[in-house]
């Protein structure tokens, strides 16, 4: 079989991480999501908390959301200040992403792999999908949505996809969700 790479990107509540995993047991190749923090900690040396704390996240300061850091893929080594800075969290993930890659075929979920890979060609997907759907599917996977009203719901999914959106604008210097940017929508 010639190496499939597929990378997901998706609104929250969508079902991004179910159809990327049932995507890729159908195809016999893994599937990549959280976990890739874990790689990423063993590949750098930095805690994994770190890189739970940092994930697809930008800091708070309003600089952070104006200015923009594409990518390139520079480690920052050990004895530098910056380490540990999100920077360098997000580009040992990306060198794992580019390792995965570049060994095996697998789907990867999310953290910018569409743009990390994207001299790789892979075959970008985002998922959407209408509120309601999100919604319901947020109540019955989570115990913290279950507890949230309708408007906190709502509230709590635009605030994650607004920091994804930002995240990969920051990072890619391109608009996250845009179809340009996708094979599959």
């Amino acid at each position: 079989m010639e190496k499939v790479i597929i990378t997901i990107a998706r609104q929250y509540g969508s079902g991004g991480k179910t159809i990327g995993e049932t995507l890729a047991r159908d195809l016999g190749i893994n599937c990549y999501d959280r976990e890739l923090m874990r790689l990423a900690s063993d590949e750098s040396g930095i805690a994994e908390g770190l890189f739970g704390k940092a994930d697809e996240k930008l800091k708070n300061s309003p600089l952070f959301r104006i200015t923009k850091n594409v990518y390139k893929g520079q480690l920052i080594p050990p004895e530098s200040d910056e380490f540990t800075s999100n920077d360098n969290l997000f580009n040992y993930q990306a060198k794992v992403i580019r390792q995965l890659a570049e060994a095996e075929s697998c789907v990867i979920i999310g953290r910018c792999a569409d743009y990390v890979l994207r001299d790789e060609e892979p075959f970008r997907i985002f998922l959407y999908a209408e509120l309601e759907f999100k919604m319901k599917r947020c109540r019955e996977r989570g115990d913290d949505a279950k507890k949230m009203s309708d408007r906190e719901l709502q509230r709590h999914m635009a605030q994650i996809d607004k920091k994804r959106a930002e995240y990969y604008a920051f990072l890619s210097g391109q608009k996250w969700g845009a179809k340009e940017n996708y094979d599959l929508c």
